[in-house]
């Protein structure tokens, strides 16, 4: 799979990220830098124990993060995570929590995907 297929794979628009990053050089750069991003894991472990400030700041990297990638799906579901977790409260986040996984998962299925 080329980096344009791993966009198509996660309803994400390529054309859009090439036209506001310019070279797919550094898209790819960035996109499998992306799974080193340690901010779903921090989202994760702060709902697991409770730490709203931890959840809402791993949330907010994430959203931003996907913002710059174009990664469309994760970026709606991170969105409304964050906002779930503005007033710093973890309480009914597992619905959201779960959405993000799924859109999570299939995204970082689709990089691991990508060729060399």
């Amino acid at each position: 799979m080329n980096l344009e297929e791993c966009y198509e794979a996660i309803d994400s628009d390529y054309d859009d990220v090439m036209r506001r990053l310019g070279s797919e050089t550094l898209v790819r750069k960035f996109v499998l830098k992306f799974l080193d991003d340690t901010s779903f894991q921090g989202l994760k472990e702060g709902l697991e124990n409770q730490d709203a400030e931890l959840a809402f700041r791993s949330a907010h990297t994430l959203k931003g993060v996907c913002q710059n990638l174009g990664f469309d799906n994760l970026y709606e579901v991170s969105f409304d995570i964050t906002e779930k977790l503005r007033g710093r409260d973890t309480d009914g986040c597992e619905e959201l929590f779960a959405k993000v996984t799924e859109q999570y998962e299939k995204t970082t299925d689709a990089i691991r995907m990508m060729e060399d």
